[in-house]
């Protein structure tokens, strides 16, 4: 099987005055298409950075990341836009739904963007298959945060992406909601055959995926297959 995502040596730096601050350290590793797959840590060990760049929604200081057979370090910051329209879903912590628009608005944002035939109605079978069909004209502040993840979901999945980065997805939910948010997540990506790639503090969601990937202090310190 091919992979999606190919990462080499990827180390990122900031420079503080005088000191320069190592938040990733020489990080490799190689997804197959389809696979799912976590990235769990403590706090500040370096995990939304990798997701940023892994997504090409930032630039290492140095290495290179290879997403769907496209080195990021060679596309501008249009290309990598239109790569990540044509390619990627995310899901973040904080649902970064638009709060003026519907939940039907926001679920095809991308769909409109992509000028994506038949938009309403492939966003309505979407929050369908998320359970918010009947809440499909309210407003994000009209929703609990649960309906917000999955109206983010809904969304993550509009444009068939061929990988998913969700960012903490259940950091802001109780337990119940979280576990039908990430249910939700691992039975729509299996339904989509999109590969998944999790970061999480959730070691029991982790164990979800098929492989594990511990960071500490920007290094990769494990790398876990999980056996079904």
């Amino acid at each position: 099987m091919s992979s999606i995502l190919d990462v080499h040596n990827l180390t990122k730096t900031y420079k503080n005055g005088s000191n320069t601050l190592t938040v990733l350290d020489e990080v490799s590793f190689t997804i197959e298409k389809g696979a799912t797959f976590a990235i769990v840590g403590p706090s500040g060990s370096g995990k939304t950075t990798l997701l940023g760049l892994c997504a090409g929604l930032d630039r290492p200081t140095t290495g290179w990341v290879s997403l769907d057979g496209h080195e990021l370090h060679k596309l501008n910051e249009d290309q990598r836009a239109a790569l990540r329209n044509q390619t990627v879903g995310f899901i973040f912590q904080n649902f970064q739904l638009i709060p003026t628009l519907t939940a039907l608005e926001n679920v095809m944002v991308p769909m409109e963007l992509n000028k994506t035939a038949g938009a309403k109605s492939k966003a309505m079978d979407l929050l369908a298959k998320v359970g918010l069909a009947e809440r499909h004209h309210h407003y994000p502040t009209q929703l609990s945060g649960g309906e917000q993840q999955r109206v983010s979901l809904a969304r993550a999945f509009s444009n068939h992406p061929k990988i998913l980065f969700a960012d903490e997805p259940t950091g802001n939910l109780d337990e119940e909601t979280s576990e039908k948010v990430v249910n939700l997540i691992f039975d729509l990506n299996k339904e989509a055959g999109t590969t998944l790639v999790l970061v999480t503090h959730d070691l029991e969601l982790a164990q979800r995926t098929q492989r594990v990937i511990r960071l500490k202090g920007g290094k990769i310190v494990a790398d876990q297959l999980n056996v079904a």
